[in-house]
């Protein structure tokens, strides 16, 4: 069974909000066999074999796979043709700019997404491969697949006074196989974590009224234990993207990204920024309320600068406004929302959340990338004041603070680095060996 038989049922994008989106219940049923197949079939396969024909076997697919790519983009196909004469033909793959610019336009062209869709079908049977580089650069292409989906179908329901919508089935093929991807992992299970009781000590903290006898505290105040929170509940299993669970298999896709975003090319991050600032689709005053950059003179800058003039400490002070200055986040055209504001859930809105964490303190991150998730991050939180969700707008705050004072920081240091280069420093004395005779 191949990708066009588990969505040939017709469109799988919903005509009202609460019919199902077709890949039909057999078809989608024959979807999920065929990648369990799939799954247990490559894994007897490497297990019989010794590594060296394993690693040649993967480099195989990969190229064939690489091959099958650039026949479904003839304009790339000399690029994409050279990244499979590589040693490592997947991980080249995946940190080509030109193919993710390549298959980036052919995803963004207003025919793509359909059940036909060679590409869609490309990246199904892609991330179904057991190579794990492979899998890396399907999930590369998660955020512009993600946008693109969400964009038209809100688009397509607001402007739209019959909410007839275009056939997503090859979008929703490419999630689905994500979210099955997860609910096999997870195994029924829900997700947690461990709250700590804060009246115990720590290596962190000691409680301003100590309990005297820890153990028996402990077994006579069950109370006292650590509590557990449910992080994610448990997945069930969908066989068709539902308008209900849109959010939810969109969010889950995205959270499959994230636990692999530190492989992640910067492009991609830097994309899915400027998706996150259309979503939020919040453009107003209170998006830079937190862009107060002011410098102060520090209160033993005299004592620690003797002998120099205070022209010198006034420049020092401009120099390091200057800096400051330059790390502010301005209003940049091509971080600008020009896309669709869709509706933000918890469930979506806590895995992007992540997403922005990363890229704002990342250090291996990019200044590009780190700029747009600035300005990503500020347009949500306008857009959880405005929507007046509590918990949207602690979240969002939390990350411009720690976003403001990182860039505080880095300016600060900046400051001092140019203030000890210029200052003078004293000639050493020569050094006097003592030699006995």
């Amino acid at each position: 069974m191949d990708f066009h038989h588990h969505i040939s049922g017709g469109s799988p994008s919903s005509s009202t909000s609460s019919t199902d989106i077709n890949p039909t219940n057999s078809s989608a049923v024959s979807y999920l066999h065929h990648q369990n197949g799939s799954a247990s079939h490559n894994t007897t396969s490497t297990s019989n074999t010794d590594p060296m024909h394993s690693w040649w076997e993967s480099i195989s697919k990969a190229r064939s796979r690489i091959h099958l790519l650039s026949s479904l983009l003839p304009e790339s196909s000399s690029s994409l043709s050279s990244l499979a004469d590589s040693d490592r033909p997947a991980r080249s793959l995946l940190l080509s700019s030109a193919a993710y610019s390549a298959v980036s336009s052919f995803l963004s062209s207003p025919a793509s997404g359909t059940g036909d869709d060679p590409l869609c079908q490309w990246l199904y049977e892609t991330f179904l491969s057991a190579d794990p580089d492979l899998r890396l650069v399907v999930l590369s292409y998660i955020p512009l697949l993600a946008s693109l989906y969400l964009s038209r179908i809100h688009s397509s329901s607001t402007t739209s006074g019959t909410f007839a919508t275009p056939s997503l089935a090859g979008f929703e093929a490419v999630l689905l196989v994500l979210y099955s991807s997860e609910v096999k992992a997870r195994a029924g299970k829900p997700l947690l974590i461990s709250i700590p009781d804060l009246s115990q000590p720590s290596l962190y903290h000691s409680p301003r009224n100590p309990i005297p006898n820890k153990l028996s505290s402990i077994n006579n105040n069950p109370s006292s234990q650590p509590s557990v929170g449910v992080f994610s509940p448990p997945l069930e299993p969908q066989m068709a993207v539902k308008s209900t669970k849109r959010a939810c298999i969109v969010g889950v896709a995205l959270d499959c990204y994230y636990k692999q975003i530190s492989q992640m090319p910067s492009w991609s991050k830097l994309d899915f920024c400027k998706f996150v600032a259309d979503w939020a689709g919040q453009d107003c005053s209170c998006r830079s309320d937190f862009d107060d950059f002011t410098v102060q003179k520090p209160e033993n800058f005299g004592e620690n600068n003797i002998g120099f003039s205070d022209d010198y400490i006034s420049d020092q002070i401009e120099d390091a406004a200057e800096e400051m200055g330059n790390l502010h986040i301005e209003r940049n055209e091509n971080l600008r929302p020009k896309g669709v504001r869709i509706p933000l859930p918890w469930e979506l809105l806590q895995p992007v959340l992540r997403i922005m964490g990363h890229c704002l303190l990342g250090p291996l991150n990019t200044d590009d990338v780190k700029d747009a998730a600035s300005y990503a991050v500020r347009c949500l939180y306008a857009r959880a004041s405005h929507d007046l969700n509590p918990q949207a707008i602690l979240a969002t705050r939390s990350l411009v603070q720690l976003d403001k004072r990182g860039r505080e920081a880095a300016a600060v240091a900046a400051a001092n680095a140019a203030s000890s280069t210029n200052t003078p420093s004293k000639a050493k004395k020569p050094e006097i060996l003592l030699v006995s005779k």
